[in-house]
């Protein structure tokens, strides 16, 4: 006797929740709620106004989810959230015999969906830019990007990632120009493995979003996290400091350590690391680097960043006393929907490669002056499809060399009535010790 198979499929759905986003990164979601008792790993959570999915449970606390997006959908902090409940699935097994009693028949359940799933986002982009002169020889260069970004590929714990940039410039004949005029970049391409949703590595060149201050990474990444705290590590070789591509010569390797804060009032993410690069056998350079980013009342964005050296090797001699090379501070307030404004400052010195640099480090340490920038920025939303902004700019040093003062506003409409599209005009005023331009540009 032949038994029929068939598959029935349920749907329980039922919103008995509602949370609100409280901090997004590049990965991640985070969606706060009362209470999580009720809420496991793989349900899906869609705004509070749409009937689409748009994140996955990935984990969570007593009273917060750390979410996965999906559907390339687009959330902000704020928004409302609420439960899908997991779909229970229910299949009755193919099942061939000559006899019928209770055994044959067999029922399993599916309650959790994947905790990965499929995002995949890519741009590619191609632009020329010529310059025509009266009085030299013309300029033309022609440029082309490519962008992608394959999380979880086919619901899988494999990610891919890639940048890159291609740019030619066209050289006269009689010019006297000797440099190649064609460039490529390759500033992502890595593998990404998720061991399990608190575990992954990364193989490739990468850029750690937990420290840019690293650049990109030729080598092995990876990181783990428990709780709100999380550590990572990296070894590898840093990008030739002149071609950009493979250099075995400079190997590196660092370790961090951070935190991730959430609360109804300020939502931040702070890292602190190590790194040590060496040229050959030896140290090129050794310092400490921290950074912070934080939302605070749903209005507020901070970021900053350091970079303190704690090595030295001059004449011979080595030290250790600390040097700050970098420090950028960022502030950013929506007042509304419609206006908003930021601030930020940045001091930089010259970084040194104490054996990449060996004829230099003299001139470079007597020179020991920090650039300095600060930079302050309106935009305001009059209108729908219209925005409007100005920035000032201004670069200073204690040698008043690098000295330049930036005015630079603009009005944008992103939907041109009766034809579509959209069109930019915009002012820039820039003056330093060697130039004065003003130039006026209108882009469609």
């Amino acid at each position: 006797m032949m038994i029929a198979t068939f598959g029935l499929y349920g749907q329980n759905e039922a919103i008995n929740a509602i949370g609100e986003v409280t901090f997004v990164t590049s990965n991640n979601v985070y969606v706060k709620f009362d209470d999580t008792k009720d809420i496991q790993i793989g349900d899906t959570l869609r705004p509070a106004d749409s009937d689409l999915p748009c994140l996955i449970v990935n984990n969570k606390s007593t009273t917060s989810c750390v979410c996965i997006p999906i559907n390339n959908c687009s959330l902000e902090k704020g928004d409302k959230m609420t439960i899908i409940y997991s779909v229970p699935l229910v299949k009755v097994e193919v099942i061939e015999t000559n006899e019928i009693d209770e055994d044959t028949l067999s029922f399993t359940e599916e309650v959790e969906p994947s905790a990965y799933t499929e995002d995949i986002r890519g741009r590619i982009s191609a632009s020329s830019y010529n310059t025509f002169f009266s009085d030299r020889e013309d300029r033309q260069r022609y440029m082309a990007r490519f962008s992608l970004n394959a999380n979880h590929i086919k619901n899988s714990k494999f990610s891919f990632y890639t940048y890159m940039n291609y740019r030619y410039s066209v050289v006269p004949e009689e010019s006297t120009l000797t440099s190649d005029p064609s460039y490529f970049r390759v500033y992502n391409l890595a593998l990404r493995y998720d061991v399990t949703p608190h575990l992954n590595f990364t193989l490739g060149r990468k850029i750690n979003p937990r420290a840019w201050s690293l650049g990109a990474i030729d080598g092995l990444q990876g990181e783990y996290s428990f709780g709100k705290n999380y550590i990572g590590g990296v070894v590898g070789f840093r990008p030739d400091i002149y071609q950009y591509d493979f250099n075995s010569n400079l190997f590196e390797y660092a370790g961090y350590f951070g935190r991730i804060s959430n609360s109804d009032l300020v939502n931040s993410d702070v890292t602190i690391g190590y790194v040590e690069q060496k040229n050959g056998n030896a140290i090129d350079r050794r310092y400490l680097f921290f950074q912070y980013t934080a939302t605070m009342f749903r209005k507020l964005n901070l970021f900053s960043s350091l970079e303190t050296d704690i090595y030295s090797s001059l004449n011979g001699e080595q030290t250790n006393n600390p040097r700050l090379t970098n420090l950028y501070l960022s502030a950013g307030y929506r007042f509304s929907r419609k206006v908003d404004v930021n601030v930020s400052y940045d001091s930089r010195k010259r970084v040194i490669f104490y054996e990449t640099f060996q004829t230099e480090i003299e001139r470079m340490l007597d020179d020991d002056i920090a650039r300095q920038g600060i930079r302050a920025r309106i935009n305001v939303r009059p209108i729908k499809y219209l925005s409007t902004g100005f920035s000032y700019n201004k670069r200073f040093q204690s040698d008043l060399d690098n000295k330049a003062d930036n005015y630079y506003m603009y009005a944008s409409l992103s939907k041109v009535p009766g034809i579509g599209g959209r069109f930019m005009v915009s002012y820039n005023i820039n003056n330093s010790n060697y130039v004065e331009n003003k130039i006026w540009s209108f882009r469609y």
